[in-house]
C-alpha cells in the first residue's frame, strides 16, 4: 500500500529529529546510555513535541533537529511512565502541528502511515493497517489499556507518528516489535489529551494515584513470574531480589500471571511496604519490598 506522495510530505515537515545527552551517572544511562536518538511529532504552533519517555528521560540536553533548519535546543516538559510518553518544548515559530484525531472509533484493518526520523534531516515513512486494539502488557512493569499495533514498521527509533490517511495523527510510535511480527506499538494520543494541562503544568499526571514500583523486568512462564533483571538501585534490587528469582506470592497472596502482579502492585503507593515471595535455587525466600516512585528515581539531575 503506497501513501500519497503531497499527504506524505505534508507529515514529514511535522515530525522531527531528537538528540538526548544524559549524564553518566543517572539511573537511565546504565540501561539506555547516556546518548539517544528519537523522534517526535509537533502537536502545537507554540513548541510542543510529543515524543516517548525513554527517549528524553535524565536529559541533561536535549536538540530537535527539523526537515528544514538548524538544530534547537528543547526543554523536557513532562514525562509519563505509565502511558510511556514524554513531552519537550522548543522556542520556535512557524512550526506545522499535526492535527490530533481521536481514536475511539478506529479500527482493524484501518490504513495508517507511520513516519519517523533516522537522522537530523532524515525520514523515513512506513505504511501498514492497524492488526490489533487493545491491552498491551510488557516486562518494564508497564500495561496500556488501550494501545494500537499497526504493521506499518517503525522507522527509526521510537516518537515518530502513526497518522491515518487524512493526515491525522493517531498516536505515538512507542516499540518495534519486529522481534514478534512486522509490527508497533503505538500510544493513542488520548493518553496526551486526556492530561495534556496536568502533564504541561506540572511535568506528570497528579490526579492519577501513584503507583508503587518495583524495579524488575519480569517474564511470564508457565510456572510463574520470572526476573529476568532488576533495575541497578531500584526498589527490587536494594530488597534483595534478583535475577532469576521466581516471583511466587505478593502479600501472601498467589501471584498466578504478569498482569496479576502488575494489578496487585498498582494497589499500592510508593513508600508501602510490600510482602514478596520468591523461589530461588529451591527455596522459598521472602523479602519486603519498599515500593519505590518511578518518576522520582528517574527524575532529572
Amino acid at each position: 500500500m503506497d501513501a500519497p506522495v503531497p499527504l506524505v510530505k505534508f507529515l514529514l515537515e511535522s515530525v522531527v529529529n531528537l538528540y538526548t545527552t544524559v549524564p553518566r551517572d543517572h539511573p537511565s544511562a546504565r540501561i539506555l546510555g547516556d546518548e539517544r536518538m528519537g523522534s517526535g511529532v509537533v502537536i502545537d504552533d507554540a513548541g510542543l513535541i510529543l515524543t516517548v519517555n525513554y527517549v528524553v528521560m535524565g536529559a541533561q540536553t536535549v536538540q530537535v533537529s527539523f526537515l528544514k533548519g538548524r538544530r534547537t535546543k528543547a526543554e523536557v516538559v513532562a514525562l509519563d511512565f505509565e502511558t510511556g510518553l514524554g513531552l519537550v518544548r522548543v522556542k520556535r515559530t512557524g512550526l506545522r502541528p499535526a492535527k490530533l484525531t481521536e481514536t475511539d472509533r478506529l479500527e482493524r484493518g484501518t490504513p495508517v502511515i507511520s513516519v519517523g526520523a533516522t537522522a537530523a534531516q532524515e525520514r523515513r515513512v512506513g505504511t501498514g493497517v492497524v492488526t490489533y486494539i487493545g491491552e498491551f502488557e510488557a516486562y518494564w512493569e508497564y500495561l496500556l489499556e488501550r494501545g494500537i499495533v499497526s504493521s506499518a514498521a517503525q522507522p527509526g527509533y521510537g516518537g515518530g507518528g502513526l497518522f491515518d490517511m487524512k493526515g491525522r495523527l493517531l498516536g505515538i510510535l512507542y516499540l518495534s516489535l519486529s522481534e514478534v511480527a512486522r509490527s508497533s506499538l503505538v500510544i493513542p494520543v488520548e493518553s496526551f489529551q486526556s492530561h495534556a494541562q496536568e502533564l504541561v503544568r506540572y511535568g506528570r499526571v497528579v490526579s492519577r494515584p501513584p503507583r508503587a514500583w518495583l524495579g524488575v523486568f519480569a517474564h511470564a512462564l508457565e510456572e510463574g513470574v520470572i526476573v529476568a533483571g532488576v533495575v541497578p538501585g531500584g526498589p527490587g534490587e536494594v530488597a534483595g531480589i534478583r535475577e532469576g528469582d521466581l516471583i511466587v506470592s505478593f502479600d501472601a497472596e498467589e501471584v498466578s500471571s504478569r498482569r496479576d502482579l502488575y494489578m496487585r502492585l498498582w494497589r499500592h503507593e510508593p513508600g508501602e511496604r510490600l510482602q514478596i515471595e520468591v523461589m530461588r535455587e529451591k527455596k522459598l525466600r521472602r523479602f519486603e519490598v519498599t515500593g519505590g516512585d518511578r518518576a522520582e528515581f528517574f527524575k532529572q539531575k
